[in-house]
Order: structure tokens, then C-alpha cells, then sequence
């Protein structure tokens, strides 16, 4: 069975005890937050190496690693093949520095984006740029209400009742 698959099965069951999965979590946050500190020291050199070398590396067990993986793959300039991937897969933590920024912020992780490290990488004015452009990424914008007595946005001036709204 792929590495992913069997990190998915166990990180995220459904019959698992509560008490169980959040121990794992809090395990995983912590030894991830470890990692990205790590790698953010020298964010331009890219770490490569098998699942395996990389969970030694880092000290951590093998399915910690591939959650990681996981969750560094959409930040990456190359993605990994996580959906097969196996412990003597060749893997790369190339990761893109903005857009791990970014996708740290969109996954609420405050934690990793708060970490000192990155104040080497991006000042104050770039990482806060960063946070509100991921943030307006994801708003929602509504376009205005239009009501039977406004005037009909298609220009014409008549009463949005007696011009589009008659068909609507």
C-alpha cells in the first residue's frame, strides 16, 4: 500500500478514538513545525533525498514524513509523486517561498507562518502583502442587490422593473 494512503487512513479515520487522533496531530505539529524551521534556515537550498532519508534526517518516523510531504506539495515548484510514493522514492523540498507563505495563511497555521525564520526570508511589509493577498483571495464577493425601483444596470435609465427585471 502507497505511503499516502496509509497516512490518510490513519491521520484523518473516521473510527479511530478522538483522544488517539488528536495526540497524533499534536505529535505531527509539533515535529512539522521542527521541519519548516529547519528548512526555512536556508530556504534557496533545496533538500532532496528518498522518504526515508528525509524522515532521518529530520528525525521523525516515515508516516510523519509523508504527512509532510503532503502538505509541502502544493507549496512545491516541482510536486512529488505522493499519490505512489514508497520509502526509497526520490523526493524534493524544493519549495516556492511565496506561495508557502501563502499556503501556510490559507491553512490558518499560525504556527508555521508566525515562525521567526521567515523574518530572514521576507520583511514585515512582504509577509503582511502576503497574508492580505491570500486572504482576498478566498473573499467572497457579492455582487450588489438589485432592487425593482433601481435603475437597470444594462443602462437603458429605466426602472429595473419595467426593463430586465420584467423578464426575471
Amino acid at each position: 500500500m502507497a505511503l499516502l494512503k496509509q497516512w490518510r487512513d490513519m491521520a484523518y479515520s473516521e473510527t479511530a478514538n478522538k483522544g488517539d487522533l488528536q495526540r497524533l496531530w499534536s505529535a505531527y505539529f509539533l515535529k512539522e513545525k521542527e521541519i519548516y524551521a529547519q528548512l526555512l534556515k536556508t530556504p534557496d537550498k533545496a533538500v532532496k533525498g528518498t522518504v526515508k532519508e528525509l524522515a532521518e534526517k529530520f528525525d521523525v518516523d516515515i508516516m510523519t514524513m509523508t504527512g509532510f510531504l503532503d502538505g509541502i506539495n502544493d507549496s512545491l515548484k516541482k510536486a512529488n509523486p505522493i499519490e505512489e510514493m514508497e520509502e526509497d522514492t526520490k523526493v524534493s523540498l524544493d519549495f516556492d517561498k511565496e506561495l508557502l507563505y501563502k499556503n501556510m495563511v490559507a491553512a490558518g497555521a499560525d504556527w508555521l507562518y508566525g515562525l521567526e525564520e521567515w523574518n530572514d526570508i521576507f520583511d514585515e511589509d512582504k509577509r503582511k502583502a502576503l497574508y492580505k493577498e491570500q486572504k482576498e483571495s478566498t473573499t467572497i464577493h457579492k455582487a450588489p442587490k438589485v432592487y425593482p425601483n433601481d435603475p437597470c444596470p444594462c443602462g437603458s435609465g429605466k426602472k429595473y422593473k419595467k426593463c430586465c427585471g420584467k423578464s426575471a
